[in-house]
């Protein structure tokens, strides 16, 4: 299957992709813990500094833009979620955002009450919802199925009960790459009116996501996995925002939705999200010309740091409908593209004697993964694998990755844990046989002829 991307084009948007060490392009595998960004996103960054550096709300030109960018962050992101702009919250990071809403859903809680986190998920989906035991709420933990690292369902549909108030699950592991059906974990909790809060962070750079059709409460993502600049993000049910009571100072304003964002938020930041979002769409009208000529070149006003291009009334939940059908099409593409990865990364993988390959690797079910993959190596530390390929230019993460449940239920967290090598669209088969063969060289086993 031909890819539909444009990958020579895609990679020469993002410059840290020139670099190189010891005369060798650096290879980039550590997108779960942070992707790289476009020229766009730098420029974008760098322009409200020069143009629009002020606070909200002032009576001068500098703060009226930075108004201007506020909406249309909210817009974009809306875009890209398939939400209206008033359901979107930004704060400092997911983590900070996660524990700010649960304590306001703590208000609501009696003891008694339940939630159930899993064993798959990052702590920043685990801690804040434990933290509320305090409160008298018992949190249930759902097992995984060892094998292959996907949840154990039998135990989830179990461990929900009438006093099931909240379950936080993630949409993909960042460890092991698993994907679960959020749709189906939404139809339990719904048939014991219990909220549901989705961890999509990991998610959120591989797919598709729209949350009208998961139907999910909340959702948490942040812009620097998805190529863009350190915001979190959630997004609520309009219904859920204006009812929860936030914890906040008393000038804040109570409108839905900045009654939940304390204090100044990272209006740069915000800037560098436009523009990784617009890239996105861009990738889009690559993809499907058909889409118009028009979309493209509002994206590339946009990039001068236009904001308003996308700017809506109001009365309109999105700007442009079109950047949401070029943002589906672009995600959608990234999805085969991956895939295609996915095949020859694990099908390479599992040739090296003394390597172990963590979660899912029947071809047939790769659309229940990310392209990230976790592996140990028989004689080898996690560390000790990273540095050797560091030291080749190819960047990799080792450890639990905040996934610290998930490493201790495999038995691994004693022995410094996983290698993660995770994939992203900008990256290439020809990346992926570099690091097989390094892996075949530090394994100390010959390349086969």
């Amino acid at each position: 299957m031909k890819t539909p991307l444009d990958i020579k084009w895609i990679r020469a948007q993002f410059p840290a992709l020139t670099q190189e060490i010891s005369g060798q392009p650096v290879i980039f595998f550590d997108g779960p813990g942070g992707t790289q960004v476009p020229g766009s996103v730098i420029d974008a960054m760098g322009d409200y500094l020069v143009r629009s550096n002020a606070n909200a709300h002032g009576a001068f030109a500098t703060s009226a833009r930075t108004d201007v960018l506020i909406d249309s962050a909210r817009v974009a992101i809306a875009d890209f979620l398939g939400c209206d702009r008033d359901e979107v919250v930004f704060g400092a990071n997911m983590t900070t955002l996660t524990f700010t809403l649960s304590r306001a859903i703590a208000r609501e809680l009696q003891p008694g009450d339940e939630i159930i986190v899993t064993r798959l998920d990052h702590d920043a989906n685990i801690s804040p919802w434990c933290a509320l035991a305090e409160h008298g709420v018992t949190v249930r933990f759902v097992d995984i199925n060892v094998t292959d690292c996907t949840l154990d369902w039998i135990d989830l549909e179990q461990q929900i009960n009438p006093r099931t108030r909240l379950v936080a699950i993630g949409y993909a592991s960042n460890a092991v790459g698993t994907i679960n059906d959020i749709a189906k974990v939404v139809r339990l909790a719904r048939a014991v009116g219990a909220l549901v809060f989705v961890d999509a962070v990991h998610y959120a750079p591989h797919a598709p996501i729209d949350v009208r059709a998961l139907d999910c409460d909340f959702l948490a993502c942040s812009a620097y996995k998805f190529f863009g600049s350190h915001v979190g993000i959630i997004y609520g049910k309009r219904e859920h925002l204006a009812r929860l009571q936030p914890y906040k100072v008393r000038p804040a304003s109570d409108e839905v939705p900045s009654r939940w964002e304390t204090g100044t938020l990272n209006h740069e930041g915000l800037a560098g999200m436009i523009a990784a979002i617009n890239y996105l769409a861009k990738i889009g009208c690559h993809v499907s010309p058909t889409l118009g000529s028009e979309l493209l070149s509002t994206l590339l006003e946009a990039d001068t740091g236009k904001w308003e291009a996308f700017r809506c009334p109001p009365t309109q939940s999105t700007s442009y409908p079109s950047r949401r059908a070029a943002l589906v099409t672009a995600m959608t593409a990234i999805q085969k593209y991956e895939l295609e990865l996915s095949n020859q990364l694990i099908s390479g993988l599992l040739e090296i004697p003394g390597l172990t390959l963590y979660g899912i690797t029947q071809p047939e079910r790769f659309t229940w993964r990310t392209p990230t993959v976790a592996i140990t190596l028989a004689g080898q530390t996690p560390y000790s694998i990273a540095k050797a390929l560091g030291d080749r230019g190819i960047f990799t993460w080792h450890g639990h990755f905040y996934a610290i449940n998930l490493t201790e239920r495999l038995g691994v967290e004693a022995n410094g844990g996983l290698l993660r090598i995770g994939l992203v669209h900008y990256n290439t088969v020809e990346e992926i046989q570099r690091l097989l063969q390094a892996l075949r060289e530090i394994a100390a086993i010959p390349t086969s002829s």
